[in-house]
């Protein structure tokens, strides 16, 4: 938890705990131009060509350098570090082993690494190193589904995208610079800029649909079932639609990804056209005996929801939300939203300096014009606390900065078109304080494999211990559609405490 999303338009810092998984996406910048990962699709309107000329004698670039161990490092540590699951790790070695005898580069050596994140991601660095997150592998339905998505990071390296990505990227940005400095032509420097963005997005939506249809082939090479590619891409947009309103910033494969109805449709053509469905080996069974006992969800160092509370150990806080809203503890901050998205809250940590007046740390942190008549001062549990109101277009907020020790937390509850969220927020508010010495030890939430005894998803669905929409949440984890009858003995996944 830490900045903003969503409706709310503010900026925050992210507290201590939450700075490992935050830190992903700074990471990711850094080594944006050796990753061999995929970045957002970009639909945009049509551009009018800049009409330059550039000098004969500019350089040309060949690409970047291999990442370095220590680089490595950094972005392990930046998506929380490694996640101990060693029969996972076996899987993935063993998946990615087979992959390769099957690829058009057998010679390529890669090594995995399972990262301790709960967001669906995975990428490859040029050099062989391919990542992929716990809340990935949660996701998959089967050892074919992981293999569908290791298949895909693998093409990104044996098709050298990464070196041509970045080549294409330091040349537009050489070609900018040349225009807007050397010739002394800046508003053409911009127009190119603005020219190359769009190019680059085309670009990279073309290195994915290669790396989809690359990868496919050596599923099926490999003995893997080939329709999994779609399967997973499938599993991977309901998981997005069940997050709360606001968090969709979250990094992702749907971030970093493009068109998911897309790549399914081109993905399963690809199968298609290497046979029918039932071709391959899913390896369920082995799937589910490695990931049984996972960790699953929010690492409990940065902060846990469970139901109604949110529990953050390292910070020695928690807080309950009113009834009708679902909790989301994302990389950037606590978000809520009630079902029908009308209401919405944020809770987060900012960046005050010493001896500023709560009132001038809101003001400082929110964009928006305040409400005279909002201000108020008062204490909260015995902490001093500040209160705003600010009225938008089409929102209501009420804001709040609380000092609890060393550290200022903002709490931000909206509400759409002119209700004043006032009575829900002040019930909120005063949730805020120490945790319970029974919080104080969290256990992560984990995956178990469990046999169905009936047919009907909701029985175990009922044993879910997640925080709202226990049953949708059942079916994706399963890859299984609404109305789907389960069939008695076999093994499901549940998450549990």
């Amino acid at each position: 938890m830490g900045g903003i999303t969503g409706v709310f338009r503010v900026a925050g810092r992210f507290p201590p705990g939450a700075a490992a998984r935050a830190g992903a996406l700074a990471v990711c910048a850094v080594l944006g131009l050796a990753l061999g990962a995929c970045v957002a699709d970009q639909t945009a309107a049509t551009v009018q060509p800049a009409v330059i000329r550039v000098p004969a004698e500019a350089p040309r670039t060949t690409g970047r350098e291999r990442v370095a161990d220590a680089d490595h490092l950094k972005l392990v540590a930046s998506f929380g570090g490694e996640a101990r699951a060693p029969n996972v790790t076996r899987m993935l070695t063993e998946v990615t082993d087979r992959l390769v005898k099957a690829s058009d580069r057998p010679d390529q050596a890669y090594v995995v690494t399972l990262l301790d994140s709960p967001v669906v991601n995975a990428f490859a660095l040029p050099n062989g190193r391919l990542y992929v997150t716990r809340g990935l592998v949660a996701l998959a339905s089967d050892t074919s589904e992981v293999a569908a998505v290791l298949a895909h990071e693998m093409a990104h390296v044996t098709l050298n995208h990464a070196t041509a990505r970045s080549e294409l990227e330091l040349r537009s940005a050489l070609v900018s610079r040349v225009v807007a400095d050397v010739l002394n032509d800046p508003a053409t420097g911009v127009q190119l800029q603005n020219q190359s963005r769009f190019a680059l997005a085309r670009f990279s939506r073309e290195q994915e649909l290669e790396a989809d249809a690359t990868g496919v082939r050596t599923l099926a090479k490999a003995g893997y079932d080939p329709f999994a590619a779609g399967r997973f891409l499938t599993a991977l947009n309901r998981s997005t639609g069940l997050k709360a309103a606001g968090s969709a910033n979250e990094p992702d494969m749907l971030a970093t990804h493009p068109g998911t109805a897309e790549r399914v449709t081109q993905v399963t053509r690809a199968a298609r056209r290497i046979g029918a469905p039932g071709i391959g080996t899913d390896d369920r069974a082995a799937y589910l005996a490695a990931v049984d006992g996972l960790a699953y969800g929010d690492n409990p160092r940065d902060g846990a929801v469970r139901g109604h509370r949110f529990i953050h150990p390292g910070l020695g806080i928690a807080f309950e939300v009113p009834d009708g809203f679902a909790l989301e503890n994302t990389r950037s901050a606590v978000l809520g939203t009630t079902p029908d998205g009308s209401r919405r809250l944020l809770f987060d940590q900012i960046e005050a300096k010493e001896g500023q007046p709560l009132d001038a740390v809101l003001k400082a942190s929110w964009n928006d014009a305040f409400d005279p008549a909002g201000f108020e001062t008062r204490e909260v549990s015995g902490h001093p606390a500040a209160f705003a109101l600010s009225r938008g277009k089409d929102w209501t907020f009420r804001l709040a900065a609380i000092r609890i020790g060393d550290s200022t937390y903002r709490m931000i509850m909206a509400a759409k078109g002119a209700a004043d969220p006032e009575p829900a927020f002040r019930r909120w508010i005063e949730t805020l304080g120490p945790i319970s010495p029974d919080e104080a030890i969290l256990r992560p939430l984990r995956l178990q494999v469990v046999p169905a005894t009936s047919t009907a998803a909701e029985d175990l669905a009922r044993r879910m211990a997640v925080p709202d929409r226990a049953l949708d949440r059942f079916l994706v984890l399963n890859g299984l559609e609404r109305g789907a009858a389960l069939v008695p003995g076999r093994s499901y996944k549940i998450v549990t405490e």
